[in-house]
């Protein structure tokens, strides 16, 4: 039991740390929360009551690490940042890691999770535009015993809202191989270099012929709508193109047109769009340099 006092009241829940996946999808069926790395949870229930009945599932070992696969890439949902920059990847997975090292300081990225941060659902969430341009999956599982995988870009349905079901538990993410050569990009716009929420993001994708031009291209923009948005007509623009520089040139206002920033206290709406033409020019301009 998990007993504290807040404010001359005392609350109570239950906390339970399970060991197989088994136990985990019988206490979610029974109602209980998920609780990853937390770091998430604890900060958005400061001042209230501790009272929901949480089930850690941070000791399965099925839902952690990074594995190459026939034909994708498995990261399971317990991850963490930190794991994942420690990894040794392809370049495939630069856009990632650089969001990863964005994700609050040293000790959020050793307890957040990869998959508690897409169930989290925020618009400014770090690892969804960069997952987003890989055409990332996840990997559903129920307490029936079903597993379902589903596009990333459909599992995130809304401000902090997703297509789980009640008694779903995400268990990984999936990442397709390459066609080509591929590697990825993320920049992030903030108040201040570390530790903020993000105005706007981007996460960027090229994939590679032999002869470095364009198969496929992924820009996904986070914090400019209720979800993080795929560019479609803007990657449309740039397949088969050779892969330099100039690939910056391409981008046009109209390829905004999936975005619908807000104005707030971090920043409005015209600036927004505005700071994501950049990101993306930026960013564009980066891998086709890189290449």
């Amino acid at each position: 039991m998990i007993a504290k006092r807040l404010g001359g009241a005392v609350s109570s829940g239950s906390y339970q740390r399970v060991s197989t996946l088994d136990q985990a999808l019988a206490a979610l069926a029974s109602g209980c929360t998920i609780l990853a790395g937390g770091t998430d949870y604890y900060p958005a229930r400061v001042g209230r009551a501790l009272d929901d009945e949480l089930v850690d599932i941070t000791a399965l070992a099925e839902l952690r690490g990074i594995a190459e696969e026939e034909t994708h890439w498995r990261i399971g949902a317990t991850t963490t940042w930190s794991e994942l920059i420690a990894t040794d990847l392809p370049p495939l997975f630069d856009g990632v890691r650089l969001a990863a090292r964005e994700v609050g300081g040293m000790q959020i990225q050793n307890a957040g999770t990869l998959g508690g941060n897409l169930c989290n659902a925020s618009p400014a969430a770090d690892g969804v535009p960069p997952l987003l341009a890989l055409d990332a999956d996840v990997e559903l599982c129920a307490s029936s015993g079903s597993r379902r995988r589903l596009p990333l870009a459909e599992f995130v349905v809304g401000n902090r809202r997703t297509a789980r079901a009640p008694d779903e538990l995400l268990t990984a993410i999936l990442v397709p191989k390459p066609q080509g050569r591929a590697s990825g990009h993320f920049l992030k716009l903030g108040a201040r270099r570390y530790l903020v929420i993000s105005i706007v993001m981007v996460g960027t994708l090229l994939d590679l012929d032999t002869s470095g031009h364009v198969l496929r291209a992924g820009v996904a923009v986070g914090a400019s709508a209720a979800t993080a948005r795929r560019l479609g007509g803007l990657e449309a623009a740039m397949i088969g193109r050779k892969a330099d520089a100039s690939l910056a040139d391409l981008v046009r206002e109209e390829h905004l047109e999936p975005l619908s920033p807000i104005d707030d206290v971090r920043g409005s709406a015209a600036y927004r769009r505005d700071a994501a033409l950049t990101l993306i020019r930026r960013s564009l301009a980066t891998l086709g340099s890189r290449t």
